[in-house]
């Protein structure tokens, strides 16, 4: 492409950003990096002040004190941002064990609280805080810390935050939407509560995750936070400790099953769909048996999809592909890795499903391709090894249940444990996606010394950090520290001495889904192809330096989230355009976003992510 053309382009993307900036409106108006256009408010004095979305707190000027009747609400020193932040830290820092109710309530948690409270009196200033210092804080506001959050949610409820769906509203939803106060919402995060992380049915409390993954759209992708939404969708829960709580905050009755359960959750998406066409919907933290048919059921019609079944998979398969970039060998040679994978519930069929695609789509994607990738898997359950002589197995395992008369050659049969499995494969990886703590005991992680491979990889992917397959320690000390080791939870780096580090990767899902849903969102496509999640991925796999992934490090460090997100969104927006998918965002049509360059394209991602930023408010009476 010429000089001209690409000045003309630029020109284009200048002229196209500048429309939106002079004449997108909202009912409830926000700053970004596009322009600061004045906020319209319809509230004055302590009712602005009692507003998290437009409070300012000591930041408010003097002008806006008078023109919005705040003088004398407000001590006379006007502090800019950075001062609240600093005056803020060093608060946290000494409440931080003040703030605990008592013994059982630790650090992490205390440190949630005090979050929480500035989120609930200042969402700008807490994002501010959050993007700031978001290596320190995601742990917090996500995994490991959300999981303690749920569990403990009816006692920690303050303030209402997202909308709650019940069994009860069966008949109801359609007119509740519209209940929720912003005109625009671009992302809906949704939980039935049935299996958040590894910690098993927790009912209403659940709400606590959709909260802390819309967090991070916001402080990762830009996403407005006056436009996500969190929801809780009620239909019971199995729980008997919570069955029987009087303190506990949802339906006591069992859960719904059957049509019944599909019932709500139509009706759910159609109100959702009803007043917002566009809108984003992440399923997350279904239990297994709903999360596959859900998905199936609405990611052809609508913009969705599901963080446990394909969110883990592509940040699964990004590492998988880092292993082998770190084995210093082109990712093109991932279709002959042996992989033996450990749970077959959404998490671990979803990562199976997304690698078994990846192999043979670059071994060509013929039938051929797709029966080859699928023998480089051996998958093993609560009950064992899975095989054909499975009895009742589940469905979306069958692809992957091993060939009887194939096992015995090895001298394994259905049902093997996972220590007889791994030291007859020899597998180049061992991957955990049980939510069974320390799965991974000494006489596994023994039998990964046979492995074939020169650096073998052990993926101890389950959360909470409890629920984690093994630790590092355990992995480095038996393997050595020439070997790669990733998790979901966090963990500190091994130090062997001599300046040699075992390093920990954390395959947080974070990486991936707020690309994925700010892609989507900026690309207009009507839904999320599996072109897309692989790209999200591929993009994820790439992004770390010959260097790096060759000391181990196989994963970015999660204070890169926004320069992460926004490269992914890109591919994603990329590959949509390939798919023919694409159809606008605001005042960018489709056949313009075809015209952008790869540079132009990061521009229009970076200038659509939204920055905490105090816009000028104006007062404008009812």
């Amino acid at each position: 492409m010429g000089i001209a053309n690409n000045l003309r382009l630029s020109s284009s993307l200048s002229r196209i950003l500048h429309r939106r900036i002079l004449y997108s409106s909202a009912a409830r108006s926000f700053t970004t990096s596009e322009g600061h256009r004045p906020t319209i408010v319809h509230k004055q004095g302590l009712d602005i002040l009692h507003d998290p979305w437009f409070n300012k707190g000591t930041a408010f000027t003097m002008t806006e004190r008078n023109r919005l009747d705040l003088r004398g609400l407000l001590p006379p020193n006007v502090m800019d941002s950075e001062q609240q932040i600093q005056r803020f830290m060093t608060d946290l820092k000494r409440l931080e064990e003040q703030a605990r109710d008592g013994p059982s309530d630790p650090n992490a948690l205390a440190k949630w609280r005090i979050l929480n409270r500035l989120h609930d009196r200042n969402e700008t200033m807490y994002y501010k805080v959050l993007i700031n210092n978001i290596e320190e804080y995601a742990p917090i506001v996500y995994t490991p810390t959300v999981g303690l959050v749920c569990q403990n949610y009816s006692g920690l409820f303050r303030r209402p935050r997202g909308m709650y769906f019940s069994a009860e509203d069966r008949g109801e939803m359609m007119s509740m939407v519209y209940n929720w106060p912003a005109e625009q919402v671009d992302m809906i995060v949704v939980t039935d509560g049935s299996r958040i992380l590894g910690l098993g049915d927790l009912g209403v409390h659940g709400i606590g995750i959709a909260v802390g993954k819309l967090d991070l759209y916001v402080a990762a992708a830009g996403i407005n936070p006056q436009r996500v939404l969190p929801v809780m969708i009620d239909v019971g829960t199995n729980n008997e400790k919570l069955l029987k709580d009087p303190m506990y905050l949802g339906l006591q009755q069992r859960r719904l099953e059957d049509d019944d359960y599909i019932d709500v959750i139509d009706e759910f998406m159609e109100a959702v769909y009803t007043r917002w066409p566009h809108v984003i919907v992440q399923f997350e933290d279904f239990q297994s048996k709903w999360a596959f048919k859900l998905l199936q059921r609405y990611r052809y019609t609508n913009r969705m999809f599901n963080d446990d079944v394909q969110g883990t998979a592509g940040v699964a398969i990004a590492g998988l592909l880092g292993a082998v970039r770190a084995q210093g060998r082109p990712m093109i040679d991932f279709p002959k890795m042996k992989i033996v994978v450990a749970g077959a519930g959404s998490a671990g069929i979803g990562v199976l499903n997304a690698a078994r695609k990846t192999m043979a789509r670059m071994l060509g994607n013929t039938e051929t391709a797709f029966d080859s990738a699928q023998s480089q898997f051996w998958v093993v359950d609560a009950q064992g090894l899975i095989t054909e002589g499975r009895e009742n197995i589940d469905p979306e395992a069958q692809l992957f249940a091993r060939k009887t008369k194939e096992m015995e050659r090895l001298g394994l049969k259905e049902g093997a444990t996972l220590v007889e499995v791994v030291r007859e494969v020899k597998p180049d990886v061992l991957l955990g996606l049980s939510a069974v703590g320390g799965l991974f005991s000494k006489e596994v992680l023994e039998a990964m010394k046979g492995s074939t491979s020169t650096r073998p990889a052990i993926f101890a992917m389950s959360n909470p950090t409890k629920n984690a397959e093994c630790t590092p320690q355990d992995a480095f000390s038996i393997l050595g520290e020439n070997m790669i080791f990733a998790s979901g939870s966090p963990f500190k780096n091994v130090e062997f001495g001599s300046g040699h580090v075992g390093h920990c990767n954390q395959g947080n899902n974070m990486y991936l889904f707020p690309g994925i849903g700010l892609g989507t969102l900026l690309s207009g496509a009507p839904i999320v192809s599996d072109g897309m999640l692989q790209a999200a991925s591929e993009c994820l796999a790439a992004y770390m330096s010959e260097e790096e992934v060759l000391q181990g490090i196989i994963y970015p460090p999660i204070s890169r989230i926004r320069d992460i997100t926004k490269r992914i969104a890109a591919a994603v927006i990329k590959e949509a355009i390939e798919e023919d998918l694409v159809e606008g965002y605001r005042e960018m049509d489709a056949r313009e976003l075809q015209k952008l360059n790869e540079e132009e394209l990061m521009e229009y991602v970076e200038n659509n992510m939204w920055n905490p930023e105090y816009p000028t408010l104006v007062y404008k009476d009812d």
